[in-house]
């Protein structure tokens, strides 16, 4: 004898929340639209097995082990030693490569040098194209319309608003980074660093500085940062 029971207790089950148990369901359902695009992506890929979960979070650790860190060190090599610097001006890759940063790719980068008459500015004017390899994630203000836009046309004004104010004598060059090749700027050396390690000259070395929006600091400057 079979015995049908329907279970009618006089009470509503709430549909469940997954979020509650699941953190990065929560997080995903703060994202917008595109946001939750990618996530379905990434999802898919998994699911048909062309990526694992655990490549995944291999890359977005790889992604975060990369920052303007790196850039510094490049600098205050290129700074300190004149061969070094020869060679990341020529091939920025390689140069990398000799500091232990990975670079690879099929991106190109280039390395733009500021000296006492040019000064270097980069923008991508399309999109967000920067040379995440070496200095990870851009900023949001570089993603910004208002930027792109805006440092093309009026980069000394663009540069004042980051406090940046640089003698009509220098030629201020603006260049557009793309899918193809990605720019860094060499910033100059500040004076009264003689004699600096290339960890204290890195310190001198900020994200804004290698965008070319900034100088680097100044020692005066970066001893008031510490204090």
């Amino acid at each position: 004898m079979s015995h049908d029971h329907e279970h009618d207790h006089g009470h509503v089950h709430a549909d469940h929340d997954v979020s509650q148990h699941d953190p990065e369901a929560a997080e995903r359902n703060k994202v917008p639209f595109y946001g939750k695009r990618i996530y379905a992506i990434r999802d898919l890929l998994i699911k048909k097995g062309i990526l694992s979960r655990e490549d995944v979070q291999r890359e977005i650790e790889l992604m975060d082990s990369r920052s303007p860190a790196n850039g510094a060190r490049l600098v205050a090599k290129a700074w300190t030693d004149p061969g070094f610097k020869e060679l990341l001006l020529r091939d920025p890759k390689a140069a990398c490569a000799e500091l232990g940063i990975d670079a690879s790719g099929v991106t190109e980068v280039a390395v733009v040098e500021n000296t006492e008459a040019v000064h270097n500015l980069v923008v991508c004017t399309l999109c967000s194209c920067y040379p995440r390899t070496i200095l990870g994630r851009p900023p949001d203000w570089y993603k910004s319309f208002a930027y792109r836009s805006r440092a093309v046309v009026e980069p000394r004004t663009v540069m004042r608003e980051f406090g940046t104010v640089l003698p009509d004598s220098v030629e201020v060059r603006v260049f557009d980074s793309s899918a193809d090749v990605r720019y860094l700027v060499l910033p100059r050396r500040p004076d009264g660093t003689d004699g600096w390690t290339e960890e204290q000259l890195a310190a001198l070395v900020t994200r804004d500085s290698l965008i070319g929006v900034t100088e680097a600091k100044t020692p005066e400057a970066a001893a008031v940062t510490a204090s």
